[in-house]
């Protein structure tokens, strides 16, 4: 089987869009964190009890590299008018996420200090408990600390075909 045939299948499976979001801890004592963001449509619930989800992040991806050491994220589950947001922390190779969160409209989390995005249908702060290797990619399962309504009416922005759709 080839990558292609694999991705295009996989394709065919529609997926909800998250703002997965952390504070990278600050070089000195001084200092504050930068705020890191990654798009993400491979995140699932595991558990009720516990309460446990799970996001894949490309291995060695600046995501991974903080979670590595940083044990505390969050979630934002994008509505469908938050399209732009998706895009912007999905773009490859870009410099610093600092320009992105800053026309953004978020609020900080009161458990992880994780960036979580206005007008979201749902937000998550969570500590990471188990961290599972699996081909090019990480499982990073994590305790649900917080959950939140904030934007309880809306659709939720998914993505099918490589693209980013609305519920019809």
């Amino acid at each position: 089987m080839s990558n292609d045939a694999f991705r295009a299948a996989l394709a065919r499976l529609a997926a909800g869009v998250v703002l997965i979001t952390a504070e990278e801890p600050p070089l000195d004592e001084h200092g504050r964190g930068e705020d890191v963001g990654m798009t993400a449509t491979a995140f699932v619930s595991v558990s009720l009890d516990p309460p446990l989800v799970m996001v894949s992040l490309r291995n060695d991806s600046r995501m991974d590299d903080l979670l590595a050491e940083q044990p505390m994220w969050a979630v934002s589950v994008l509505a469908e008018d938050q399209r732009q947001i998706a895009a912007r922390f999905a773009m490859k190779g870009r410099i610093s996420d600092r320009l992105l969160f800053e026309s953004i409209p978020y609020l900080r989390g009161e458990m992880t200090r994780a960036p979580l995005i206005a007008g979201a249908l749902a937000t998550l702060e969570c500590r990471t408990e188990q961290r599972v290797r699996a081909g090019d990619h990480t499982l990073v399962i994590g305790r649900v600390l917080t959950a939140e309504l904030p934007s309880g009416e809306g659709e939720p922005l998914t993505y099918f075909k490589g693209r980013y759709r609305r519920l019809e």
